[in-house]
């Protein structure tokens, strides 16, 4: 366990840019394993760079790294003085360049990512968020795509995409996560399912039980998940589409929004399984990173999908 620092254990004094150089110079120590392999990226040598890091634990009061036959390795003060600096000089980065953006025209890229097809509906709220940033900010590049759950947190994480659309049930540190649709899903079979000609008394659960339905891929709510402990979860998947093509094969069934299924619904090519019982809660959530390097960007964003899906 890192051992938290003390305020007498840090730099005494107010950080001066000689104190930023020292924390860099280490920094690149650490992330190359030791001095001898930290002169070609700093252009300094080894024992500049020795007598930097004496400076820097006597300034800090703190034995940060230690030396010997055995390498070089940190101390667990060092460690936290590391992950201090990474944080220090990500935060420089961040006020640089919101800085750098206050005052002038947004451009460059702005990327929305989705992580799942969107029906009529939502795609017409969509349309409408595209038009405000565009009518805004014409010289802005707009990118729109889609991706996994994992891969869109990865990517707002590391300010590769700015806002990403998906459900919201398990939360992941460092992202905010704002509900802008919900709606239940119930679950469903095709005209090819044994079920379909079958009222809902008749369907029980030993039934229920008896035959291949899909899981959803993701986590769902606390309710969700009791249903789907009842069935026979022998497919998995998490895109709406390619839920909905193995559920008209009419060898699966599994949960689908209505909205994603109405005209198959209109037309008998699918039906709704117990919907009173057999229905969890699917809620859409505005994501976006909570420190993000492109302030602006995002608080655009935020106010088109306010406009467009009437957020209160």
């Amino acid at each position: 366990m890192v051992k938290l620092m003390t305020k007498s254990s840090i730099i005494p004094k107010p950080v001066t840019e000689y104190d930023l150089r020292l924390l860099r110079i280490y920094k690149a120590v650490v992330e190359n394993g030791g001095f001898a392999a930290a002169e070609n990226e700093l252009g300094i040598t080894r024992s500049t760079i020795s007598v930097h890091m004496s400076n820097l634990e006597t300034r800090m009061k703190l034995k940060l790294c230690l030396r010997g036959r055995g390498g070089f390795s940190l101390t667990e003060e060092g460690q936290a003085v590391y992950y201090a600096a990474i944080n220090l000089f990500d935060s420089l980065n961040d006020f640089s360049l919101l800085v750098g953006s206050l005052g002038r025209e947004l451009s460059g890229e702005l990327v929305i990512l989705c992580a799942d097809q969107l029906d009529v509906a939502k795609q017409q709220k969509l349309a409408k968020v595209i038009q405000i940033v565009h009518d805004s900010f014409p010289n802005l590049h707009l990118v729109l795509d889609g991706d996994s759950i994992h891969n869109i947190e990865k990517l707002l994480l590391k300010d590769k995409a700015h806002i990403g659309l998906f459900p919201g049930y398990q939360q992941t540190e460092g992202l905010c996560y704002e509900q802008i649709y919900s709606e239940p899903i119930y679950l469903c079979c095709s005209k090819e399912h044994e079920f379909f000609n079958q009222v809902d008394t008749v369907i029980s659960d030993e039934k229920l039980a008896a035959v291949p339905a899909i899981h959803p891929g993701v986590d769902i709510d606390a309710s969700g998940r009791e249903q789907l402990k009842k069935l026979n979860l022998s497919a998995k998947a998490y895109q709406f589409d390619t839920r909905k093509a193995m559920i008209l094969s009419g060898r699966f069934i599994g949960y689908l929004p209505q909205s994603y299924i109405q005209q198959e619904l209109n037309s008998g090519d699918m039906r709704i399984i117990q919907p009173s019982s057999l229905t969890y809660q699917f809620n859409l959530s505005l994501v976006y990173k909570k420190s993000p390097r492109e302030v602006n960007k995002i608080d655009l964003l935020k106010k088109a999908f306010s406009n467009s899906f009437n957020i209160i």
